[in-house]
């Protein structure tokens, strides 16, 4: 499809400018993770709780990604009402909800405060910043509004990281290489663009059509192949699903040998992952019969780096593949009726 011809389609069925709010990825990460929280070192914690659903819950997966590779405390996701049951005040809550108004969100960080704990809010207003205002165990971390919560991430993400570099709950990377990092991910972004990017990555999309996708990564990964698994499934109104390596050896392996014409492999790779996972995903691609298989090599110097490429390059993948099936990528029509129902109850 040519430049001129993905920008009609995208005039046609992107009526939430999501491929402007996707090419401003970088830079609202960028202005993130220079903010001032306000906060310092603080690290006697026993650990971190993450909660947040959707596309405002996915910043806790990486944030695990990178404290299982190089924290100093655990990181525990939390994707349900309230906490669980061995939480503590001595662990600390990060409650994302970028509307503020994430029902599930809203009370585990409510029984949070009810019970002395502290809590560590993300959101652009709503019900989860009324609550944490003005509550000495709490701190509200603001961020601008009027975006789905999926096209928000450099925000969302950004401004996570600002608060764990802060506390010192993860180490913050040298200035250097911070800017050389987002300078290389800037480059990535202009080459999977739709428009004026690598035919690769339009290519790819294409491919993906009216199938369902496996998405395939070594664990360090496993927070970007979730995500992409999340963009095609509400971007694109696509099947797909994530699965990690070695754990996927053990069990999923077995029904990809099996007979299938509907289904795409994409496999999440990089490099600095165990030595034999890395021998396992080379076995995978050399012995899965798919008719449709993709490896993305997932650049970057850093864990957080790779992470990010992964998110973004496949974020414009979603993207595509939305609007080559004449999908509008920031309709939920399901998601909000449900939320309809609920009020209701």
């Amino acid at each position: 499809m040519s430049d001129s011809e993905m920008v009609e389609q995208l005039l046609k069925h992107d009526s939430g400018n999501m491929a402007d709010l996707t090419r401003s990825f970088v830079e609202d990460f960028r202005r993130a993770i220079n903010r001032e929280t306000g906060l310092s070192s603080d690290t006697d914690w026993s650990g971190v709780v993450c909660i947040g659903m959707g596309g405002s819950g996915a910043g806790g997966r990486f944030l695990k990604s990178l404290a299982d590779s190089e924290g100093g405390m655990p990181f525990v996701v939390w994707s349900d009402y309230g906490l669980p049951s061995w939480w503590g005040p001595e662990w600390l809550v990060l409650a994302t909800s970028y509307s503020g108004n994430t029902e599930e969100t809203v009370d585990g960080a409510r029984e949070a405060l009810e019970s002395g704990g502290s809590v560590i809010a993300i959101s652009s207003g709503g019900i989860l910043s009324d609550l944490v205002l003005g509550n000495d165990d709490a701190t509200l971390i603001e961020i601008s509004g009027g975006q789905m919560p999926r096209s928000a991430f450099g925000h969302i993400f950004g401004s996570q990281m600002a608060v764990c570099w802060d506390m010192g709950l993860l180490r913050r990377p040298e200035d250097d290489d911070l800017k050389e990092m987002l300078d290389r991910l800037s480059k990535a972004s202009a080459e999977a663009d739709p428009v004026g990017g690598e035919e690769m990555w339009q290519t790819m999309a294409r491919s993906l059509l009216d199938r369902e996708v496996g998405i395939i990564s070594p664990t360090e990964m496993s927070a970007a192949g979730f995500r992409f698994a999340c963009q095609i499934n509400e971007n694109a109104n696509g099947f797909a699903s994530p699965a990690d390596v070695p754990e996927m050896n053990h069990n999923e392996i077995v029904a990809w040998h099996s007979e299938g014409e509907s289904r795409a492999m994409v496999a999440l790779t990089c490099e600095g992952i165990h030595p034999r996972s890395e021998a396992r995903m080379n076995w995978l691609m050399d012995n899965i019969e798919s008719q449709v298989s993709w490896r993305i090599e997932c650049e970057g110097e850093s864990l957080l780096e790779r992470l990010l490429y992964a998110a973004h390059v496949t974020d414009w993948v979603s993207i595509m593949l939305a609007v080559m099936k004449g999908n509008d990528p920031s309709e939920m029509a399901p998601i909000e009726s449900l939320k309809a129902h609920l009020s209701t109850v």
